[in-house]
């Protein structure tokens, strides 16, 4: 019996399952590409309001209203990185916790895998056993045949007596 989960060849539509260094990579990349889009909207929100203040001074009060709102803006942006920040290590340390049971499905699928290739065999040579499908008929084990559609009764020809 070969345990197909460590040879080269691959099942057709078998999944390939990530490792636990696939999911803290991943992890790790959402934590970067998220802090690199809070810093750049930042920079983004810190240009705008330096913007909007230079013309407040030369705008309307409708403008001035408008730039007095942005260091609120930027309070509630600062604040929903920080939880977005607080997010992402939770996220994290639930990671770590879970690593063991990654690592426990990675040794366990193999050999999933290789009994399930067993069982189909095994099935297999059963079912080229000479009555073995009688058998299974009788005791009610295998699904019952499906009934041949009927066709259509030939009419005959009617007779001119």
């Amino acid at each position: 019996m070969t345990d197909s989960g460590q040879s080269g060849e691959k099942r057709p539509g078998a999944r390939r399952v990530p490792t636990p260094a696939d999911v803290l990579a991943a992890a790790q990349s959402a934590v970067d590409a998220a802090q690199s889009a809070a810093g750049q909207a930042l920079e983004a929100a810190h240009l705008t309001a330096g913007q909007a203040f230079d013309a407040a001074v030369r705008l309307p009060p409708a403008s001035a209203q408008l730039a007095a709102q942005l260091p609120d803006v930027l309070d509630n942006l600062s604040t929903a990185v920080d939880r977005l920040n607080a997010t992402i290590d939770r996220l994290d340390r639930t990671l770590a916790l879970a690593d063991p049971a990654f690592a426990a499905y990675d040794r366990l699928l193999p050999r999933l895998e290789a009994l399930i290739a067993l069982g189909e065999d095994l099935f297999g040579a059963l079912s080229r056993l000479p009555g073995v499908g009688r058998l299974g008929r009788m005791t009610g084990l295998t699904a019952p045949e499906a009934p041949k559609p009927e066709s259509e009764p030939k009419k005959r020809p009617r007779r001119r007596s």
